[in-house]
């Protein structure tokens, strides 16, 4: 069973945070901490993905000092276990760094609601005074700066602000209320890690889970959401093409692996095109081609790296088994060698948006927002391993949604063909703190208090 300690005391859950140089000039938030506070802290101090002690035990202190039953080390064995397995990951360090903070307040359903604490290996170039000047290395041991480019420090914030806020109002709903502070979301790994060490076996089995997710194209102050699909599948396959190297000026002596590598390429454009119905969503990208080494020599092998993307198990199938065959019959026409397909088993599965849960918890944020400020938009081909959470045999509904993160004028200046906004994971990328912050934990205690309210009178 996973190794985990209870938390007895604030000073427990604080006293490795200045372990780290990086962190050892700035000082820890306590825990009450002024929100934009908090968040500034976390933006400056990122930790990328099963490398989230600090920000774990902030906050684990964070819910210990709330009246929350705190665990944590959720996750480290497995992580720990995969590390070993997985040939060229960093070992050292390695880390499950899961936070599981249960509240019972009497008779009702359960809430779970997740943040993910994970940052990006971005060198950060936004400018701001609190820009991250950290430099760490990643889990296949590349060294490189550090940055929340993907918003997990806003997340975090509007959870720990959400979880004081309901708190605070305890006396106004009935349940439990677990709060998950997850790790490696960007990795695709960390609610696997938690879900296989007994997060819905050890703890209370959630009714219902929420997460929020910012948005890079959408204004301070406004929620976005979809029902039903709302993120992708996200598969990733490497293809190595075996083929027989020799001299350029000889050419008709070898396999050349770049030509079959290349036919490849162009095969697979006519998966998603005629392959797919029209009106179901799949990517193929080759993001990556690599071979050889110099003008004159054709190499030996060739190897493809590529992303693909769908929202239906049927549609993935279809897609992976699609890759498979054109890669091994395009090597075949040129008369070379079986080309290795590797499709990782560690995929992220598409978000599922369960309808009901959707409008239930929108119908509360439109009240605590204004209607003006919610809208539905369309699905995106990213991916959130958030999904894992309903993807298992309890079978949990489940409800992230987007969290307008741009500063509204500057929104406005690009609809009207000004600057274009950076994306996330963008070095540039920088939320509009305050008032995203404020949303999301108006948004977020909204939605909860809904299903705690809504769901014990029915």
């Amino acid at each position: 069973m996973v190794s985990r300690l209870k938390l007895t005391a604030c000073a427990s859950a604080l006293c490795m945070m200045l372990s780290t140089p990086a962190f050892a000039q700035q000082s820890v938030p306590e825990p009450g901490t002024d929100l934009v506070e908090l968040y500034t802290w976390l933006h400056a101090n990122p930790e990328l993905s099963f490398k989230e002690s600090t920000s774990a035990s902030i906050m684990a202190a964070e819910l210990e000092a709330l009246g929350f039953t705190v665990t944590t080390g959720l996750g480290d064995e497995w992580t720990r276990a995969k590390s070993q397995r997985d040939e060229g990951t960093v070992r050292d360090g390695v880390g499950g760094y899961g936070v599981v903070g249960v509240y019972e307040n009497g008779e009702g359903p359960t809430v779970l609601i997740r943040a993910d604490m994970d940052a990006l290996p971005v060198p950060e170039q936004t400018g701001l005074d609190y820009a991250s000047e950290v430099i760490s290395t990643t889990w296949t041991g590349v060294e490189s700066p550090v940055m929340h480019a993907c918003g997990h420090d806003i997340h975090m914030t509007s959870w720990v602000g959400t979880a004081r806020e309901l708190i605070e109002s305890k006396d106004d709903w009935s349940g439990t209320l677990i709060m998950l502070a997850q790790p490696a979301e960007e990795l695709g790994l960390g609610a696997k890690a938690l879900l296989e060490e007994g997060l819905y076996q050890d703890f209370p089995l959630p009714d219902y889970n929420l997460a929020l997710h910012v948005s890079a194209s959408s204004p301070a102050g406004t929620v976005a959401y979809s029902s039903g699909y709302a993120l992708a599948n996200v598969d990733s396959v490497d293809i190595l093409v075996k083929g027989v190297g020799g001299h350029g000026a000889y050419p008709h002596t070898t396999k050349d692996p770049i030509v079959i590598g290349s036919s490849i390429v162009m095969a697979l454009q006519t998966l998603v095109s005629r392959n797919v119905d029209p009106q179901t969503p799949a990517v193929v990208t080759v993001g990556s081609f690599t071979a050889g080494a110099k003008h004159n020599i054709i190499s030996d092998g060739a190897e493809l790296l590529l992303t693909v993307r769908s929202y239906d198990d049927a549609t993935r199938q279809l897609l992976l088994d699609g890759i498979t065959r054109i890669a091994k019959a395009q090597a075949e026409a040129f008369g070379a060698p079986e080309p290795e397909i590797s499709i990782d088993n560690d995929y992220t599965p598409s978000t599922y948006n369960t309808p009901a849960l959707a409008d239930k918890a929108m119908t509360a944020i439109r009240a605590a927002i204004g209607e003006e400020n919610v809208m539905e938009v369309t699905p995106v081909m990213g991916g959130e391993d958030f999904s894992q959470f309903g993807r298992t045999e309890e079978d949990v509904p489940g409800l992230i949604f987007w969290l307008g993160a741009i500063n509204p004028d500057t929104y406005a200046a690009a609809q009207n063909g000004g600057d274009p906004l950076p994306s996330l994971h963008s070095p540039f990328f920088a939320p509009d703190a305050a008032p995203t912050i404020k949303t999301g934990v108006s948004s977020m205690t909204a939605a909860a208090l809904a299903l705690f309210s809504e769901t014990a009178s029915e």
